[in-house]
């Protein structure tokens, strides 16, 4: 009987000639998410509690009562970077390998959050949506040039978005306490700052690149929101966790900033009537920063490669 691979991502069938193919040269059996959605927890151990050895997985769950189950689970290749749907700690007593396409979508996901500053201090979506309606009302917006940009999290994502943004004319500062790239520093002419507070109170746009952990979830709260100028935008294309959604409702119903874009949600789809998203001042884009043709390709190649890699490495080391 041969090994089954599991491949949970709804797009990864749209490139699948080049990335079935290299799966199928080494013997194994795909099995697909047919389903049009992310998997539940339940529907992933149906599928991968017997024969399947390696998962390509998107943002379906992997927690640990998942991984217990999948008895011939060996590797997890994540279509995409970010990990917290993966019980990382769980795999690793199982001696399950994990890794990420690491810069695959790092290009797709700045130039969106570039995109999202451009809609949110230009009003681009309420301004269309009139015209659309056969109205004329026109909102003043601001220029981004001279600007101050802060971006915490210095990873390639947030890196990517810098050089953009020092493109446009803007003056860009990241707060990132493990940054070390510093020749990045000196040819793009980036600031860091020391302290989050310090970032916060000196930036006109604020755009979120780290990961969803202990540490930064509720990062963006009542108390740090209150650090913002009241003219100040929101950017969040990381996670949607990162962001207290109840005291950034507050923030942008009281103008205590001016407003908020985010392609990530605590909830996804959000729920019907949640106030955060009716709000004229918030953008919300159904999480699709890393969906372009160029990213989902890259995404299916590399998380193909690396599941391989895995689990051939697994094998010579047995």
């Amino acid at each position: 009987m041969s090994e089954k691979i599991l491949i949970t991502p709804k797009s990864f069938k749209n490139y699948k000639d080049k990335a079935y193919k290299l799966l199928q040269d080494h013997g194994y059996e795909i099995i697909e998410n047919n389903l049009g959605r992310t998997m539940t927890e339940e529907e992933i151990i149906e599928l991968a509690n017997e024969d399947v050895v390696g998962i390509i997985i998107g943002v379906d769950p992997l927690p640990a009562n998942v991984l217990d189950q999948c008895k011939s689970l060996r590797a997890i290749s994540k279509y995409g970077v970010g990990m917290d749907n993966i019980d990382l700690k769980r795999a690793d007593r199982l001696g399950i390998l994990v890794k990420n396409a690491v810069g695959t979508n790092a290009i797709s996901v700045a130039e969106h959050a570039i995109g999202l500053i451009f809609a949110a201090s230009r009003h681009l979506p309420s301004v269309a949506a009139g015209v659309k309606a056969y109205g004329w009302e026109r909102s003043i917006g601001f220029e981004l040039t001279n600007k101050n940009l802060g971006i915490v999290g210095g990873g390639q994502i947030g890196k990517e978005v810098a050089k953009r943004a020092v493109g446009l004319g803007m003056k860009v500062a990241i707060f990132d306490p493990y940054f070390t790239d510093f020749d990045f520093l000196e040819k793009y002419n980036v600031q860091t700052a020391e302290e989050l507070p310090e970032l916060l109170k000196m930036s006109d746009v604020i755009s979120l690149h780290l990961p969803a952990t202990e540490e930064t979830t509720g990062l963006i709260n009542a108390e740090t929101l209150k650090l913002l100028k009241p003219t100040a935008i929101l950017i969040n294309t990381s996670r949607g966790e990162l962001v207290d959604e109840e005291a950034l409702y507050h923030a942008l119903v009281n103008h205590k900033i001016a407003a908020a874009a985010q392609d990530v949600y605590s909830t996804e789809p959000p729920k019907q009537g949640d106030a955060l998203v009716a709000l004229p001042n918030f953008i919300l884009t159904p999480h699709i920063g890393a969906f372009t043709h160029e990213a989902v390709e890259r995404m299916a190649m590399v998380s193909t490669k690396n599941l391989i890699d895995m689990l051939t490495q697994k094998e010579v080391a047995q």
